[in-house]
């Protein structure tokens, strides 16, 4: 990229003096010298890239020198609105979730935001080292500029890594969410199941049917059959005492002296008669037959809740399968939120990582301040200088003009003025004229009248 000379020879004077036959008038009345003009030639690229900066080229002409550093700045504001455009398609596609033609749009205009933002940042202004205060606000709006569009060229940096703690984040979600499922979704024991302590209703799902019905009477049952085998135990026990009591007893043999024969004793008959007596009046045999009764009725209930609670697990498995897909169809694509957070939990646990993407967003924050920086910071050029003169002199020119044109209008008034004031002066003098000889002309019929009434009165006399 090289600047072309431009002829710096004012080959516009002569023209303009001779369009206009007032010239040398105003060239007597102190007005400034003619700009050179510039060629066709002058129109490539380096002169499209000083037009990034606001310059004057007719006055930049005159320092021909100065034109390289200008040049540069305007690669500068170039180069600072391409690389906020790739910031914002990095923005745009992790919003979209893709890569998109629609992406193009806010890049384009961002693109073109940022340079005309940059252009006026660093577009040269007269009398610029003499006020800070604009020097401030600029500053500070590239400073802003510069952290909105670092923060998407970091998160392009950091992608991957960003993307894996994103994954395990929401793997973790996910599990989380299942054990809170399944923590707050027990078999029931009961008809009337206890949400566990700490579920909210969003964690509570609906079944159709639920084992807890089986459940009490499987509880009752095992319950009465408790009880009813203490009592079987206990009547077995006394029984089995009495048998025995019976079998000792029946052992013995008597000798009867008549016949010589043995017998057992009326000791063993009677705990015989005492045996079957406890055997029908506790109702032993039908208590184990009812025992046996609810023990088969237990195993037929167990069996069914069993093959109920199966039913259940399945039924809510199923159910959770739906929500974690439901929370898993709502993770959908990152955002760039959750990626900034991501970015950030990463960044707190790690001290060469937090380094790290501070430095690479002070980098970019940098570059996006570098026009402002080249400008301000590379001193007051002889263009701004000679762009101050021009400045103040048409300051000055156009206040003398404005002073200039009020003594005119001023002398206009007074002029017109004194010609109202001349004005009244001869209405008057007209009117007192004509006052005087409207006042004459009276006199004079009163007087004519007088002399005829006198004549009238002789002639009245005479007669």
């Amino acid at each position: 990229m090289t600047d072309t000379p431009t002829d710096p020879v004012n080959t516009s004077a002569t023209a303009d003096d001779d369009k206009d036959p007032g010239g040398t008038a105003r060239a007597g009345r102190g007005r400034a010298p003619a700009r050179p003009t510039l060629r066709s030639s002058d129109f490539d690229t380096a002169r499209r890239l000083r037009a990034l900066t606001g310059v004057d080229e007719q006055l930049l002409a005159r320092v021909r020198y100065e034109r390289s550093k200008y040049t540069a700045l305007g690669g500068v504001v170039l180069g600072t609105s391409v690389i906020a455009a790739f910031s914002m398609w990095n923005f745009a596609t992790e919003a979209l979730g893709r890569v998109s033609l629609l992406a193009l749009i806010p890049t384009v205009i961002w693109m073109l935001f940022v340079l005309n933002l940059d252009r006026w940042l660093v577009t040269p202004q007269p009398n610029a080292r003499r006020r800070t205060g604009p020097l401030v606000m600029r500053l500070l709006i590239a400073l802003l500029l510069g952290v909105v569009i670092a923060e998407p060229l970091v998160l392009r940096i950091f992608q991957t890594a960003i993307e894996e703690r994103v994954a395990d984040q929401r793997t973790d979600a996910v599990d989380r969410l299942r054990a809170d499922l399944v923590r707050c979704n027990p078999v029931p024991a009961t008809t009337q199941p206890v949400t566990p302590e700490g579920c909210a209703r969003t964690y509570v799902l609906s079944f159709g049917a639920t084992p807890g019905e089986r459940g009490e009477e499987l509880d009752a049952l095992r319950s009465d059959a408790a009880a009813l085998q203490k009592r079987v135990d206990r009547d077995t026990g006394r029984l089995e005492a009495i048998d025995a009591e019976v079998r000792d007893e029946c052992r013995r043999l008597i000798r009867i002296a008549a016949t010589g024969l043995y017998q057992r004793t009326s000791e063993c008959g009677r705990l015989r008669d005492k045996a079957r007596e406890y055997r029908t009046t506790h109702r032993t045999s039908e208590n184990e037959k009812r025992l046996a009764g609810m023990h088969d009725r237990i195993a037929t209930i167990e069996a069914e809740l069993t093959s109920s609670r199966g039913a259940f697990l399945k039924d809510r498995a199923e159910a959770i399968e739906r929500r974690l897909d439901d929370e898993r169809a709502q993770q959908k694509e990152i955002g760039v939120l959750e990626r900034i957070r991501a970015l950030d939990e990463l960044a707190g646990g790690n001290a060469v990582l937090f380094a790290g993407v501070w430095l690479v967003r002070l980098l970019f924050v940098l570059l996006d301040m570098l026009p402002v920086l080249v400008k301000y910071l590379g001193g007051e050029t002889t263009y701004e200088r000679m762009l101050s003169t021009e400045s103040n002199s048409a300051v000055k020119i156009h206040g003398e003009q404005v002073r200039l044109a009020e003594r005119r209008a001023m002398a206009d008034l007074e002029i017109a003025q004194d010609a109202i004031e001349q004005d009244v002066r001869r209405h008057r003098a007209e009117s007192e004229a004509a006052s005087r000889e409207h006042t004459a002309a009276m006199n004079i019929r009163v007087r004519q009248a007088v002399n005829a009434l006198e004549d009238e009165i002789r002639r009245s006399s005479a007669v």
